[in-house]
């Protein structure tokens, strides 16, 4: 479910203009927010000249009102049904200092009223406005027309996609993650800088595996907690092949997860396998891990903490699971074609319908035995369009980096193992050039839903990201 979004609403206004279209824009404005679902916190008729924002005292009242919801405020909406006093709006956001995402929208004029009554000149106000803001050092987004009349479908999409934005960056500028596990000695592929995450304000915290099972020891198999877990996990997909003891194993490490999350709250995990949890527990943990992705806390296996982060980026944007996927397969020899694979802890949504099934990991049994490894989630990928996400720490330049884009699960024929899928992606060859020159993972997170302009913006303007937009 979406985390519902609050945003500060400003209402420009100069006084050469006519000052009473701020009554009706304001009024419009509120009513499309309200019907889009989104809070508002924003001066009233009572406060300034039909609740706008014009001169020095209007700011510093404005900017009063916002820092005392500051906690509760995602992102600020701009609105110019006049001209707009581009210093009042301006001093706003600085005498506020909230550091949220900013949208700029102006009104249309009326071809047929453009007399000194009627005539709104938004068009204008619009770049001398964000022509201070950038002289005052405060990022913003802009709407998809230059003017756009707020009742508009096209004026909801921006509204949609900046709500995204907000989510985005609020959401990865307080981050609690929890690292349960070393990293596998053989993927040097997911190493990663806590610093520079902890620098852009995502916290790392790490359980080790040692813990865990110390935890795990001391859980009853028919402890009611335990006992509880497995019921969510019957519910949850198909376990007519699991033994019963090895469900209850994950039942307990369930448990123990579930426990240290809320204790710790974690917004998202990565978790240790490959080999340490089958040889000397005796199961996989993905079923666990698809039932956290499932309800929008994603965890990444391998402890690829930067896929854990991707993950939780779209999360936030679409309010609907990710996935962690390698880039697996050339599919033939379509260029714009390949095969995504994993184990799988995919999030069960993702699957073709009815066909989650808990199984045994047959890539780990080969070295440890199929009974060490039952609670994989088996299935195809249903076709859709996604938006894909790679986020890494480049720790020798000091940065954090990305590269987004969207492409398309298909119905392409493919027989294997395990959580896969077909994906098409335009000039998919140039990304992974692109992949390789610049040292990215083989992880790539996913999500079945088009947000990768919201990611993108949200990522480089409000987070400071080096991030690059694959578009074929």
């Amino acid at each position: 479910m979406k985390k519902e979004v609050t945003l500060g609403v400003i209402v420009g206004n100069r006084g050469f203009f006519p000052s009473h279209l701020c009554e009706s824009g304001r009024e419009t404005v509120l009513k499309v927010l309200a019907e889009e679902g989104i809070k508002v916190v924003a001066l009233g008729p009572q406060d300034t000249e039909y609740g706008s924002v014009e001169s020095l005292s209007d700011a510093h009242k404005c900017a009063e009102l916002f820092r005392a919801h500051r906690d509760e405020i995602d992102g600020v909406l701009v609105t110019l049904p006049n001209f707009g006093d581009e210093r009042g709006v301006a001093n706003t956001l600085r005498f506020a200092d909230l550091g949220v995402p900013v949208l700029v929208q102006a009104f249309p004029d009326d071809p047929a009223k453009m007399d000194l009554q009627w005539r709104r000149d938004s068009f204008c106000g619009k770049m001398s406005l964000c022509n201070n803001l950038r002289q005052y050092g405060i990022p913003f987004s802009l709407t998809a027309l230059h003017t756009v009349d707020p009742e508009s479908e096209s004026f909801r999409a921006d509204l949609r996609r900046f709500a995204a934005v907000c989510r985005v960056a609020r959401g990865m500028r307080r981050a609690r993650f929890g690292m349960l596990g070393a990293r596998p000695v053989a993927f040097n592929t997911v190493r990663f800088s806590e610093k520079l995450f902890e620098r852009a304000g995502i916290t790392v915290e790490t359980l080790d595996l040692s813990e865990a099972y110390g935890r795990i020891a001391r859980l009853a198999d028919d402890d009611a907690r335990v006992t509880a877990k497995r019921d969510a996990i019957k519910a949850y997909a198909s376990v007519a092949k699991i033994p019963p003891a090895a469900l209850t194993k994950i039942a307990r490490l369930g448990v123990v997860m579930d426990e240290w999350i809320a204790a710790n709250e974690y917004d998202a995990t990565a978790i240790q396998c490959w080999t340490s949890l089958q040889e000397f527990f005796g199961v996989v943990p993905c079923t666990l891990m698809s039932m956290l992705s499932e309800g929008l806390m994603p965890s990444a296996c391998e402890t690829d903490i930067a896929g854990t982060a991707a993950m939780y980026a779209m999360a936030l944007a679409s309010g609907r699971p990710s996935a962690l996927v390698d880039w697996n397969n050339n599919y033939g020899d379509d260029p714009d074609k390949g095969v995504v694979f994993h184990c799988s802890n995919y999030p069960k949504s993702v699957f073709v319908d009815d066909i989650q099934v808990i199984d045994y990991q047959d890539i780990i049994a080969g070295t440890v035995g199929m009974d060490n490894t039952w609670g994989t989630l088996q299935g195809r990928v249903k076709a859709a369009p996604f938006t894909y996400l790679r986020i890494s720490t480049d720790d020798l330049n000091g940065k954090i980096v990305a590269y987004v884009g969207e492409g398309e699960f298909t119905t392409d024929p493919i027989s294997t193992f395990g959580g896969h899928g077909v994906v098409r992606v335009p000039n998919f060859q140039k990304l992974l050039a692109y992949i390789c020159d610049n040292g990215y993972e083989h992880h790539v997170a996913v999500n079945q839903t088009l947000v990768a302009d919201a990611v993108y913006e949200a990522l480089t303007k409000y987070l400071g990201w080096d991030v690059y937009y694959h578009k074929g």
